[in-house]
């Protein structure tokens, strides 16, 4: 008689212990869905792949108002949010983590964030992009 009670306890557990986890492994998908790791991932590559159809001698800019929010609520200046040297961008919106990306145009582009008349972020990125000057390397 008592195997049917132990058999129920068992099974009870078992099915709470599931839930607990299966709980905890949502709240971490949610929490690294809507965070500055994906967003960073996202607008390192986006960047990228503009820059990587770019001609010398071009303006591009880029709408990146979630990156201004999330750095401003993380304490990361927004101007030092995208820094491009070489053929890496790099895209840093905490003050742990960032993400960087290659492209392979054989341009020198220089990033900077706009501000408005009352000198605060609009959210958007100008990319400037010139002509490589030559060089033996």
């Amino acid at each position: 008689m008592n195997k049917r009670g132990t058999i129920l306890v068992e099974n009870i557990v078992f099915l709470i212990l599931n839930l607990l986890f299966l709980s905890l492994l949502v709240l971490f998908l949610l929490r690294q869905g809507n965070g500055a790791i994906v967003l960073e991932e996202s607008y390192s590559k986006q960047i990228a792949m503009v820059l990587d159809s770019a001609k010398p001698v071009m303006i591009i800019q880029m709408d990146m108002e979630k990156a201004r929010k999330l750095a401003e609520r993380r304490g990361i200046d927004f101007a030092n949010a995208v820094q491009i040297s070489g053929n890496v961008v790099k895209v840093k919106l905490t003050q742990n983590s960032g993400y960087s990306y290659s492209f392979f145009n054989n341009v020198d582009v220089s990033a900077r964030a706009i501000k408005d008349s009352k000198g605060d972020y609009t959210g958007m990125y100008l990319f400037v992009v010139n002509e490589r000057g030559n060089s033996n390397g």
